[in-house]
């Protein structure tokens, strides 16, 4: 059976992406190379990031911090498992600013690894990313835009491409000069299926190789979503890679 490796070479990757398709090619210079992500190489946990997930999900970084800080003191562990969870009921989840959604959510998600449901990093090495994505979005509060970032920032596939998440749509606006965002159904049909689009699937995004954007006349409303600097373009994209991971 084979195993896929955490991470791929990103300096090859950055070099098939610009010759494939020189508009995107275009914005990539603006960008310039970024380094492969660290945590490809850190021990990775898929139960307790999920469980992370969870907690942070529609709340601000330091509020959700906060939270599973009183998580973890009421538990007294800094693991997010079944064992650990089930160390306190839902009234003390809720008492360290847990909501009843997000609680449901820990239980189901405590309640599936328990019956072997959720699989772990080793077995996860052997799944292709469909069946990883399969197996995980049945958890209750888990979505395929939670898994397509653990495949992207921890696991480090390469052929992924999160035709649901708002930064990618709006990355793919800006490379192909659209006013708008694209809709899911424009995107690919193999992306849409979650299927393979082989190895650089930002070059199915723009379709068939073509030169650089033109210099457009400059509009007089202000355009709060496009950044103005190169650093500003590196801190979206960092910002992006790091979140509860």
């Amino acid at each position: 059976m084979p195993r896929h490796a955490r991470g791929f070479d990103v300096d090859a990757a950055y070099e098939h992406l610009a010759r494939c398709d020189r508009r995107l090619g275009a914005w990539m210079k603006r960008l310039g190379p970024l380094p492969a992500e660290p945590r490809w190489r850190k021990s990775f946990d898929p139960v307790d990031a999920l469980a992370r997930a969870i907690l942070f999900q529609q709340l601000s970084g330091k509020a959700a911090a906060t939270i599973v800080g009183r998580v973890e003191a009421a538990i007294g562990s800094t693991r997010l498992h079944h064992d650990t969870l089930g160390r306190v009921d839902d009234a003390a989840l809720r008492a360290c600013g847990v909501s009843g959604n997000k609680a449901l959510a820990l239980r189901d998600l405590a309640a599936r690894e328990s019956r072997g449901e959720i699989p772990d990093l080793r077995r996860m090495s052997t799944m292709h990313q469909d069946e990883i994505v399969a197996a995980l979005v049945p958890v209750r509060g888990i979505g395929r835009w939670t898994v397509e970032m653990m495949l992207m920032f921890r696991l480090g596939r390469p052929d992924v491409l999160p035709v649901d998440d708002l930064a990618s749509a709006r990355a793919r606006r800006r490379s192909t000069g659209r006013r708008r965002c694209p809709r899911r159904r424009s995107w690919p049909s193999a992306a849409r299926s979650g299927g393979r689009t082989g190895p650089t699937p930002a070059c199915t995004c723009g379709g068939s190789p073509t030169s650089p954007p033109k210099r457009r006349r400059r509009s007089t409303a202000r355009r709060t979503d496009r950044p103005q600097r190169r650093s500003d373009i590196r801190s979206r994209a960092s910002s992006w890679r790091t979140w509860w991971w």
